[in-house]
């Protein structure tokens, strides 16, 4: 019983829940991606991810631009690790599954002679 006046602390649990948006985790996804790939030419395009949260947690898909001759394995990876240990950091949730997309490559030598598009 309390006296009059004294207030009850209340169970973390027992004040209600926390959600976190799908856009939320997606633009922290995007973000990791950008953190794992450095530097972004200004030519390329950043990083984009759609995320989909249920139960705490998220499956999320990244879209990316690399530079081509390269270890693109290796960037994937990297990318999805990142996005992961972020995701995780920040929001709280595992991810299970980060799909990437590799929408374009970007040829070394085509950046630098200004012809665009090598067939």
């Amino acid at each position: 019983m309390t006296a009059v006046g004294e207030v009850r602390a209340v169970e973390p649990a027992g004040r209600g829940a926390t959600r976190i948006a799908d856009r939320v985790v997606a633009k922290i996804a995007s973000q990791a991606a950008r953190e794992a790939l450095g530097d972004v030419p200004d030519h390329h395009e950043r990083p984009s991810a759609h995320a989909v949260v249920h139960e705490g947690a998220a499956r999320v898909r990244v879209a990316l631009e690399l530079g081509y001759p390269g270890d693109i394995a290796a960037r994937c990876r990297a990318v999805r690790h990142r996005v992961t240990e972020r995701v995780r950091e920040l929001a709280g949730m595992e991810v299970p599954e980060v799909t990437i997309t590799v929408e374009r490559l970007h040829s070394a030598y085509t950046d630098r002679a200004g012809l665009g598009r090598v067939r």
